[in-house]
């Protein structure tokens, strides 16, 4: 049996994975209140989220397109789909969750 070049072992770890970053889950989390699963353009600081966030979660299937902006093209309004409910709900490990605790308390 041929063994696997690099790229295909990266990409199989990748897709292992899924599980969201801590500020992927910021913002899945903040979903979950808001009718119809609306996900937020700003953080609770008013900072816009980086659409390298808002991308990967499209990518994994924990967000979608939920309709076109049209005052501002470019901001990209998503909901919350059913893995991202999941995702966003899921309890972490042990370990998970006193680093997220740690870095959740860095911006408290």
């Amino acid at each position: 049996m041929a063994e696997l070049s690099p790229t295909v072992q990266a990409l199989e770890n990748r897709r292992r994975r899924a599980r969201p970053t801590v500020t992927q889950l910021a913002w899945l989390r903040r979903g979950l209140d808001q009718a119809g699963g609306k996900l937020p353009l700003f953080d609770q600081f008013g900072q816009r989220y980086d659409s390298r966030t808002i991308r990967s979660c499209i990518d994994q299937g924990w967000a979608e397109p939920w309709f076109d902006n049209p005052i501002k093209p470019d901001w990209q309004v998503c909901r919350l789909t059913e893995a991202g409910r999941t995702a966003a709900t899921a309890q972490p490990s042990k370990d998970e969750a006193e680093t997220r605790n740690l870095i959740e308390g860095l911006f408290a």
